[in-house]
């Protein structure tokens, strides 16, 4: 029951950013979004991946009707390194599946079949107790702890976790 798939963010998917804008959900990320942001992180989904920034998917499997949730990566740089970033988002009614480590998994080969950059990381905040595990239990390698923003202008301490991509 755990199998996923990843689609390429459409112009429909609305909804799963929607679905994921709860306090629970957000808790470790600023807290829900107006709906103005989440229209703007929409469109910015879209033209990151024509532009060849990020790829960002729903996250799907053969029992729903709906996506779970998200997944994606995007070019970011870590120590003057140019690197990919991660994030993950399963609705809470879907989580505890293992969607996730299947969803964050298929992320990773994703990344890597890009070929551009050498590492990709993830930055849970450090009391982030399941995303933290989630990045253990997906095989990325722990780094440190490091002073962060998110979002922008509110500082947090993140884990940093990493994998090679070669």
């Amino acid at each position: 029951m755990s199998g996923v798939v990843l689609r390429r963010w459409t112009d429909e998917d609305l909804p799963v950013l929607q679905r994921s804008n709860t306090e629970e959900m957000t808790r470790y990320l600023g807290g829900p979004e107006s709906n103005e942001k989440l229209l703007q992180r929409q469109v910015k989904n879209m033209r990151l991946w024509e532009a060849g920034e990020a790829h960002m998917f729903t996250v799907n499997t053969s029992w729903s009707r709906v996506p779970v949730g998200s997944v994606g990566y995007w070019k970011a740089s870590n120590q003057n390194r140019d690197i990919y970033e991660a994030g993950w988002s399963i609705a809470t009614q879907f989580q505890g599946r293992g969607l996730a480590s299947n969803a964050l998994e298929a992320c990773i080969l994703d990344a890597a079949a890009q070929n551009d950059r050498n590492t990709l990381f993830a930055f849970p905040r450090i009391d982030n107790v399941a995303s933290n595990a989630l990045c253990r239990r997906v095989g990325l390698i722990w780094q440190s702890e490091e002073d962060f923003e998110y979002p922008v202008g509110v500082p947090i301490r993140v884990n940093a976790w990493s994998v090679e991509q070669h």
